[in-house]
């Protein structure tokens, strides 16, 4: 089974809500461990809200993309803004923790299985989380014996575009 859907969202603070109610609400649908639909939101509001916060580009829009197998959660959050250099990324590189601000990578880290980062200068962002579903025992994919492993890839269109 997969459950695919993508949004058009407006660069605008309520757009994330929405955006962590529809994935809260098809995670918790099919079955999986509040703990892990806690982590996911976490992770997809901090990408959303640094889309809102560090993007500045004309777009009026971004995009979230999200695929959820038979054992994974793949989101892509998508933006046409400024781009940054993730070289830092690669490095390790973290904020102190002392800092105001700078840590919501290092969250999206501790929460998901992967982030992985794409950019280029005016040409946007790609912050693409995946984690490993925890199912409950009376989950829906348990139940029709879907749990077999399902693929790391980023949602259908962002392969596309590669």
């Amino acid at each position: 089974m997969e459950v695919l859907f993508s949004l058009a969202l407006p660069r605008d603070e309520a757009s994330v809500p929405v955006v962590r109610q529809l994935c809260r609400t098809s995670l918790q649908n099919i079955g999986v461990e509040p703990e892990c639909v806690s982590d996911i939101e976490l992770a997809l509001t901090e990408a959303c809200t640094n889309v809102l916060k560090h993007a500045f580009d004309s777009r009026e829009e971004y995009r979230v993309e999200i695929k959820l197998d038979n054992t994974k959660c793949s989101i892509a959050i998508i933006d046409e803004g400024r781009g940054f250099d993730h070289s830092a990324l690669a490095k390790g590189e973290e904020a102190a923790m002392s800092a105001e601000g700078g840590r919501g990578i290092q969250l999206m880290r501790a929460l998901v299985d992967k982030v992985n980062f794409t950019s280029a200068p005016e040409q946007g962002t790609m912050v693409h989380l995946v984690k490993t579903l925890a199912l409950q025992e009376d989950s829906m994919l348990l139940n029709l014996g879907l749990s077999k492993p399902g693929g790391y890839g980023p949602p259908a269109s962002v392969l596309a575009q590669e």
